[in-house]
């Protein structure tokens, strides 16, 4: 039943029901034998620690609102949009399925309807709550080596997705540059293949902390000319190859950590 939340439209994977908590990795010593793991430890920690494990969650992005709660391994997602003739559309997700209501009813919906409307519900939290779903089981994180982007020091490391748990688009490939320093997710990039495929590199700003947990906006830029090598991407936009494409605002955030 629950077979076709394994995947996400854009992110590959699901999100996971509870992550290990990593505040205590947050002083580690990135080291030789697992540095991508290390360095993603201290990015959770950085970014909110064990507050996104228990935590209620409300947003707006685009023309719909967003409420979500996460507790003792369970997780709720709901997203809201209300049409231009009044008619208003609840989304709901849990561990278990996806509901559609409509003007308050329950509607009936298609398996690819449900799995389309999951996996969208899905990936908005997935971005918004960045890097805190990058220790899902199924991905596989690589050490890519270090670099400089804007004059700032910054490690480079690779996810992918294992077949087993990551999905159908396992295949996609991502990039995450985390702040040799301070431990921040300013830059991401990803190479999907999906619908034609294609790459996309994102850079935060109007980054902000509410109650704990770090929150940012991204510039969402494309190569030019186009490469899907998303590990040269850092190169590529400091040579000024990059065409940005949208803005993707997070809005109106409100969060309340759970005891």
């Amino acid at each position: 039943m629950i077979k076709y939340f394994l995947s996400l439209a854009v992110c590959a994977l699901f999100v996971a029901c509870e992550q290990p908590s990593s505040v205590e990795q947050e002083e580690t010593t990135v080291t030789a034998e697992n540095p991508a793991q290390q360095i993603i430890d201290q990015a959770i920690a950085k970014h909110g620690g064990e507050a996104y494990s228990r935590m209620e969650l409300s947003f707006a992005f685009r023309d719909r609102t967003y409420r979500g709660s996460r507790a003792n391994g369970k997780f709720t997602y709901e997203r809201k949009l209300v049409q231009e003739d009044g008619t208003e559309l609840l989304d709901i997700l849990d561990n278990e399925r996806l509901i559609r209501k409509k003007n308050g009813a329950q509607i009936e919906l298609t398996a690819k309807d449900s799995s389309a409307y999951a996996n969208s519900v899905n990936s908005v939290f997935y971005f918004a709550l960045l890097p805190y779903f990058l220790n899902d089981p199924a991905a596989i994180k690589t050490y890519l080596g270090s670099g400089n982007i804007k004059g700032q020091p910054y490690h480079k490391i690779q996810v992918t997705f294992r077949q087993e748990g990551g999905g159908k688009d396992f295949e996609d490939q991502f990039v995450y540059w985390i702040h040799r320093d301070n431990h921040t997710m300013d830059y991401l990039a990803y190479n999907y293949l999906t619908d034609g495929g294609g790459a996309r590199f994102r850079e935060a700003y109007n980054v902000r902390t509410v109650e704990g947990i770090r929150f940012a906006d991204y510039i969402n830029y494309k190569p030019e000319p186009d490469s899907r090598e998303v590990g040269t991407f850092d190169a590529l936009f400091e040579q000024g190859m990059m065409k940005e494409l949208s803005r993707i605002d997070t809005e109106d955030i409100e969060v309340k950590v759970l005891p």
